[in-house]
């Protein structure tokens, strides 16, 4: 299956590729067998297998706080981004490749520092990528060996790590204030492996009760020690509800979203925040009126493991605020999970006094139809589709199956034609047509644009006069419309996604008569 990319920024926003911002899918589930509705504009893919933020301090300045993350399709590479901080999100920005490779079994899977500031790329070097296009068993497969890329800025000098392995308890507490977020990482393992959790909370509140509020990352220095308390099963509701109005919108918004674990029966499992569901509640209606969205956000996601009827009362106030697109999929999905639902679905007296939730809800009840990309027709367009024996064939991608839902149209000899080609998967596609035999040939010269590092400004479109006609690739959730007259000469013209790989099974036939 696909590997996404999981890891966690300074504030411990979830990073993933599909979404990108992942923080924003964290509401509890509908009721089953409901699931909740596919996000509308928040930018997703699939591909990447690993990031790594830039926090080592040996690393270029101008790379620090941005990420490095490893992709694995369409092409094979290692890249640098920025992370952006938007009201309600994050953003990524792509700045550079940090290696590409032309060779095609360079497949890089996961990527990690090391404890001295290198950073470790996994290449899982395989000839034969894809557990759709390929059946498991392809004897190609290289099931024994792979390689480890260590990548070091050059001219820089390594550093030392500090103590972590059999360090003391007070020690080890010293290390949360690293900016090194792997340092931070190993060292709460090893307080939760070698040391019994009244000792970690014991010595947390000594160390707490230390800290220099003049320090630059005070508040977060505060915000992994209650990150820590939880992770030993520890509490300390004081400390949370002075994070959660603070001065530092990253720092309410982190605080916020451990408001979720309160004392909650339904919620078995977890280690409470210890707040009661009404003290959570309280403090949660002050979040979300706040003047951050990524605040609002937290707030509106957390109502969803309260569940109850004052959560829902905060969420109805983050609706009354102005919303970008990823605080508005929250609210949604948080209004549409299973602890929620129940205090206002099916309640029309209950949407009647509460009207900016039924105006909310009338919104995301509309169809998602894609339209993006054909909404626009040219007066030339418009005058062909007027045509009275124009053919109309609507093709889309089908989601997660790398296929084609339409893979065979009939059309007559010179026929005035318009494919209607929709893209409401998580990968980028496009639609090539081709001369009657050159499937393989077209599809096999997409494969070798992986090389090319300019290959996806092309649209992985060979230069081939035997392709007929071709969309752009599409970026999720758009589509284009093709228009065109049919062959003069009767027989089966293949269609294909020339998106590298996805040739073998994503095609179909038009069939001139």
């Amino acid at each position: 299956t696909n590997p996404w990319g999981v890891t966690f920024d300074d504030w411990g926003n979830h990073v993933a590729s599909h979404p990108i911002f992942a923080s924003a899918f964290h509401a509890l589930n509908p009721p089953y067998p409901d699931q909740h509705p596919a996000a509308k504009d928040i930018p997703a893919y699939s591909g990447v297998c690993g990031h790594e933020f830039v926090d080592f301090p040996m690393w270029p300045e101008e790379m620090q706080g941005g990420f490095v993350k490893v992709r694995y399709k369409p092409t094979n590479k290692v890249e640098i981004h920025r992370w952006i901080e938007k009201d309600d999100h994050f953003e990524e920005e792509f700045v550079a490749d940090l290696i590409f490779s032309e060779n095609l079994s360079f497949i890089p899977v996961d990527l990690k520092y090391g404890p001295r500031g290198a950073m470790y790329v996994c290449d899982w070097y395989n000839p034969v990528k894809g557990h759709m296009q390929y059946s498991l068993r392809d004897p190609r497969r290289d099931r024994k060996s792979g390689r480890i890329w260590r990548i070091v800025p050059r001219g820089a000098a390594l550093q030392y790590p500090p103590a972590i392995a059999g360090a003391p308890v007070e020690s080890l507490l010293e290390n949360l204030k690293r900016r090194e977020y792997r340092y931070r990482y190993w060292t709460k393992g090893e307080l939760r492996d070698r040391f019994e959790p009244a000792q970690v909370a014991a010595a947390l509140d000594a160390w707490v009760a230390k800290l220099d509020p003049k320090e630059e990352r005070y508040r977060h220095h505060q915000m992994e020690a209650l990150w820590t308390y939880r992770s030993v099963g520890a509490s300390r509701p004081n400390l949370l509800t002075e994070l959660l109005g603070c001065e530092n919108p990253l720092a309410r918004a982190a605080a916020t979203r451990q408001l979720r674990y309160a004392a909650n029966p339904a919620l078995l499992g977890m280690a409470d925040n210890g707040l009661s569901l009404e003290e959570a509640g309280t403090l949660l209606q002050a979040r979300a009126k706040d003047e951050s969205g990524h605040v609002r956000l937290e707030a509106a996601i957390a109502a969803s493991y309260l569940g109850t009827p004052t959560a829902l009362e905060a969420v109805l106030a983050v609706i009354d605020r102005p919303m970008d697109t990823h605080l508005k999929y929250a609210v949604q999905t948080s209004l549409g999970s299973a602890t929620l639902a129940r205090h206002w679905k099916g309640k029309p007296d209950f949407l009647a006094s509460h009207p900016s939730l039924a105006a909310f809800v009338k919104t995301w009840n509309q169809p998602n139809k894609i339209t993006k990309g054909i909404d626009k027709p040219t007066p030339e367009e418009k005058k062909f589709d007027q045509q009275d024996n124009l053919k109309v064939v609507e093709i889309a991608a089908v989601p997660e199956r790398l296929l084609f839902d339409v893979t065979r149209i009939e059309v007559s000899a010179g026929q005035p034609v318009k494919i209607v080609f929709t893209n409401p998967d998580a990968t980028q596609h496009n639609l090539v047509i081709v001369q009657p035999g050159a499937l393989e040939e077209i599809g096999m010269a997409g494969n070798e644009m992986a090389k090319d590092p300019g290959g996806f400004a092309k649209g992985f479109v060979p230069d081939s006069p035997k392709i007929l006609h071709h969309t752009r690739l599409l970026e999720p959730a758009t589509a284009e419309a093709l228009r065109f007259h049919a062959p003069e000469s009767p027989g089966v013209y293949p269609y294909l996604c020339t998106f590298p790989g996805h040739w073998i099974v994503m095609k179909g036939e038009m069939v001139v008569k």
